[in-house]
C-alpha cells in the first residue's frame, strides 16, 4: 500500500526530512539530527508536521455529551478556550485512543486524535450518535515548540491576543483573513503552540516559521525523545489494545461522577487493584532501555519496557514501563532481562525543567 503524504511533504523534502513510515504516513524522522533538534526544541523553538493527526468537530450540545459517554471525561461543562486530556474507550473500559477535546464555542467541540488508530476513530464518532465531523484532510497541523515560540509567532505576525493563552487552553484566531484554531499544549514540556490551518496557507507558514533564525525543523525522533522525557505516552506503543486509563496512569482525568462507556469494568479493575502500570524508568548511564525488552525484580518479571531512549537533556537512558503495582514505586531499582543494564523507577516528568507552564504575559 502506497504511503500517504501530507500537504507538507515537499516543505519538509526541501528543509532536508529524511522519512519514514509511520503508521502509513510518509513523514521526517530527523533533518539536521535528532540530538540537534532536540536540544534546539529545549532552548530555542522547532517546529514539526503534525497533519498526520485527525481533527473533528462536535456540534451540539447534545452530540457533546454524546461524545463525553465515550470517554473518561465530560465535555460538557469544559470552559470555552479550554482543553482537556483524555481517552476514547472501548466497551471493556480500554483505551481506542487518546485524544484532547477545545471547547471553541458552547456548542463547538473541537477533538484532535493520533493517527495510528484513525480510521477507526473517524468511523465511531462519525456513524454514532455523535455525529462527528471529520475534517482531517481539511487541516495541516504545525507544532512550534520551545521556550522562543511565542516570540516567533510575534514575529512572524500571528496575532498579538496568541500571548494571551494560557498553558492548555486555545481558540479561532486569524491569519491573513483566514480563520485558524491555535492551541497552547504541547508534547514536549517546552512552551509550545499547536496551529490548525486550512491546507490553503499551511505551506506558506511553514515557510514562514522555519525561514525565522531561532527556528528548526524537526522530525519523529526528536518529537519522541522530548516526550519520552516528560513521560507522556505514545498511542500504539505505550498505550496498546487491552491498555485502561488506570493501567496508562491517567487516573487524574477520569471524571468517576459522569456515566461513561466501559465505567463498571473500569470501576472494578480499579477495585481490585490488580493491574499493571505506566511508570517512568531511568538508567545511571548513557544506555538507554528498549521497547519490549522484560524487566526482572528478584529473578520474577514485573514488566516490560514500553518506550527507551537516550534522554539528551537529561544525559541518561530513560523511558515507561508497564510494571507490576509492587514494584512500580520511585527508587526501585529494576534489571533488564539478558542485559547488564538496571533502570530506576521514577516519578515524570523525567526532565523537570520545561517551560510548558510559563507565564507568558
Amino acid at each position: 500500500m502506497e504511503l500517504k503524504k501530507t500537504p507538507l511533504f515537499e516543505c519538509c523534502e526541501k528543509s532536508g526530512g529524511r522519512f519514514v513510515d509511520f503508521h502509513g504516513w510518509y513523514l521526517p524522522v530527523q533533518f539536521e539530527g535528532i540530538i540537534a533538534e532536540h536540544l534546539h526544541v529545549r532552548s530555542y523553538a522547532g517546529i514539526f508536521d503534525c497533519s498526520h493527526m485527525g481533527e473533528f468537530l462536535i456540534h451540539g450540545h447534545d452530540k457533546i455529551s454524546h461524545f463525553s459517554f465515550l470517554t473518561c471525561g465530560d465535555f460538557v461543562p469544559l470552559p470555552i478556550g479550554k482543553c482537556r486530556y483524555t481517552a476514547i474507550l472501548n466497551t471493556d473500559g480500554s483505551i481506542l485512543d487518546d485524544c484532547v477535546g477545545m471547547k471553541l464555542d458552547e456548542e463547538t467541540l473541537f477533538v484532535v486524535t493520533n493517527a495510528g488508530p484513525l480510521e477507526e476513530v473517524s468511523s465511531l464518532l462519525c456513524n454514532s450518535d455523535v455525529q462527528a465531523e471529520d475534517i482531517t484532510q481539511q487541516i495541516v497541523k504545525i507544532d512550534i515548540q520551545g521556550p522562543l515560540s511565542l516570540d516567533v509567532l510575534l514575529q512572524s505576525g500571528f496575532d498579538s491576543q496568541v500571548a494571551g493563552l494560557k498553558y492548555w487552553t486555545g481558540g479561532r484566531f486569524e491569519w491573513n483573513g483566514e480563520e485558524i484554531i491555535i492551541t497552547r499544549a504541547g508534547y514536549t514540556g517546552e512552551l509550545g503552540y499547536e496551529l490548525y490551518l486550512p491546507i490553503s496557507i499551511g505551506a506558506d507558514i511553514w515557510k514562514q516559521l522555519v525561514s525565522h533564525p531561532q527556528v528548526k525543523p524537526c522530525g519523529l525522533g526528536a518529537r519522541d525523545t522530548l516526550r519520552t522525557e516528560m513521560g507522556y505516552p505514545l498511542n500504539g506503543q505505550d498505550i496498546l489494545p487491552g491498555t485502561t486509563p488506570l493501567m496508562a496512569s491517567m487516573d487524574r482525568f477520569i471524571d468517576w461522577e459522569h456515566d461513561f462507556i466501559g465505567k463498571d469494568l473500569l470501576l472494578q479493575q480499579k477495585n481490585e487493584g490488580d493491574y499493571r502500570v505506566l511508570t517512568g524508568i531511568k538508567t545511571h548511564t548513557r544506555q538507554a532501555p528498549r521497547h519490549n525488552q522484560k524487566i526482572i525484580f528478584q529473578d520474577s518479571e514485573v514488566g516490560e519496557v514500553t518506550s527507551g531512549t537516550y534522554g539528551p537533556s537529561v544525559g541518561v537512558g530513560v523511558g515507561l514501563a508497564m510494571l507490576d503495582k509492587k514494584v512500580a514505586i520511585p527508587g526501585t531499582v529494576l534489571q533488564i532481562a539478558g542485559r547488564p543494564l538496571q533502570v530506576e523507577v521514577c516519578n515524570i516528568p523525567i526532565y523537570q525543567n520545561g517551560t510548558a507552564r510559563k507565564k507568558v504575559l
